[in-house]
């Protein structure tokens, strides 16, 4: 049991207050440009680690582990349990395959397209109609039906966007277990993983015969490292885990409204380019716009391991046992990785073809997607999020500018009103309380 002394040296209210800003706030009791900086969690020892070092650390398995480091109630939430994010090792290599195989392939991403160009239309058409939707709700119907439909996930248009609304919930309430809102993620959960495993079991009875090579068939025939099928219920967790990462970008929609409002000449370029090229994906000044949002935004602030060995990094030390977490958020805003850190400037990412080879830019997490626990959905995020970015720079619409403030104090955040979208013109912008 943890003494009175140690209780009053935790740092965990403070994570809950603080939020997004507990990083900087840690940093504030070190030397300037420190890469650790010890801290107690839940009663056990920390160290928070950021920058390309602190990256290699953390992922570094001879080092650290994942297995339980996620808390609980955000394990069996948001991820599932079981779910390849809290494995290691060979185990976790071997589960990892079909999600690289599906996710990661660039055929797989060129699949998308098609698919993210009809539903992010038929949101631009919307609005220019008279449509009220928030960008955050627009993306959360638009990238929900591009991703299933690409994942072979059978359904009406609108039966896959009331899935994608109950996986968009269970994204926007995990970070908060005192709230009623974390129980209606976890019955959002519990349908989701009963609707999938059907889907599983449906597809190993020839009910349903997806397409090879969609993530529906991958998982329904995946097999363990014995040479057993993954149970229908685990498939179905690591199915959704193929495609709900695409939904969960709908924050990261939200975030480049608000960006594209408070820069108009961006969206002026942006909509250029689109008319341009005849299409709203694969856009260059689309993609640059995207990372720099995925680079600023507040989305995961920290990710946890624990410490399997004595650890010691830039002078400070955690003992086997302690956590070990990486700052993603400081990381990818980091001063001693990046010019002009704190600048939103998409030019930066003009002819980078690799950013993975950015060891300092983690808003998906870090290491080789194949062997360490980088996402391998993150070429389809980034082909999302700028397909969006594509459609709210229309000429067509415009975006408010109420309620655009951010509370970095919530996990997860976003821009409070969502980023509402009317088009050009219309009235709707007349009262700045709807």
């Amino acid at each position: 049991m943890p003494t009175m002394n140690e209780l009053l040296r935790d740092d965990s209210l403070s994570l809950l207050a603080r939020g997004y800003d507990f990083g900087a706030h840690l940093w504030q009791r070190t030397r300037e440009g420190a890469r650790a900086v010890p801290f107690r969690l839940l009663g056990r020892e920390a160290l928070l680690v950021r920058g390309s070092d602190g990256v290699a650390l953390f992922y570094d398995e001879t080092r650290t582990r994942r297995h339980k480091a996620m808390p609980a109630f955000i394990q069996q939430s948001l991820f599932g349990n079981g779910s390849v994010h809290s494995l290691d090792g060979a185990e976790h290599r071997h589960r990892k395959a079909p999600f690289i195989k599906v996710l990661y392939d660039d055929e797989q991403v060129a699949r998308l397209m098609p698919y993210l160009e009809t539903q992010w239309q038929s949101e631009l058409d919307a609005w220019v109609a008279g449509g009220t939707r928030t960008a955050y709700e627009a993306a959360i119907g638009a990238l929900g039906r591009a991703i299933m439909k690409w994942a072979g996930i059978p359904g009406t248009a609108a039966a896959q966007t009331r899935w994608a609304k109950r996986e968009a919930q269970i994204v926007d309430d995990f970070g908060s277990p005192y709230s009623p809102v974390y129980l209606l993620a976890l019955v959002n959960r519990w349908w989701s993983n009963r609707h999938a495993a059907q889907l599983i079991e449906a597809t190993r009875a020839g009910r349903l015969q997806p397409a090879e090579g969609t993530a529906l068939h991958e998982w329904a025939w995946h097999r363990d490292r014995d040479g057993e099928l993954l149970s229908p219920r685990l498939a179905g967790v690591e199915l959704q885990n193929s495609f709900r990462p695409m939904i969960a970008v709908c924050r990261f929609v939200a975030f480049a409204a608000k960006e594209l409002h408070d820069r108009p000449e961006w969206r002026e370029r942006i909509a250029a380019e689109t008319a341009e090229r005849g299409a709203l994906t694969g856009g260059e000044l689309t993609t640059m716009f995207a990372q720099e949002v995925r680079r600023l935004s507040p989305f995961v602030p920290m990710l946890p391991a624990w410490a399997t060995t004595d650890i010691e990094h830039d002078g400070e030390r955690v003992a086997a046992g302690g956590r070990v977490l990486l700052d993603i958020l400081g990381t990818d805003s980091d001063a001693e990785e990046w010019e002009r850190a704190d600048e939103f400037d998409p030019e930066r990412w003009r002819d980078v073809d690799d950013y993975e080879a950015i060891e300092a830019f983690v808003p998906h997490g870090g290491a080789d997607p194949a062997t360490g626990h980088r996402c391998p959905g993150e070429k389809l995020a980034i082909a999302g999020l700028a397909a969006a970015i594509a459609t709210i720079s229309d000429p067509r619409v415009m975006i408010l500018g109420s309620n655009l403030d951010v509370n970095r104090g919530r996990l997860p955040t976003k821009p409070r009103s969502g980023g509402r979208v009317r088009a050009a013109g219309a009235s709707g912008s007349r009262c700045p309380f709807h």
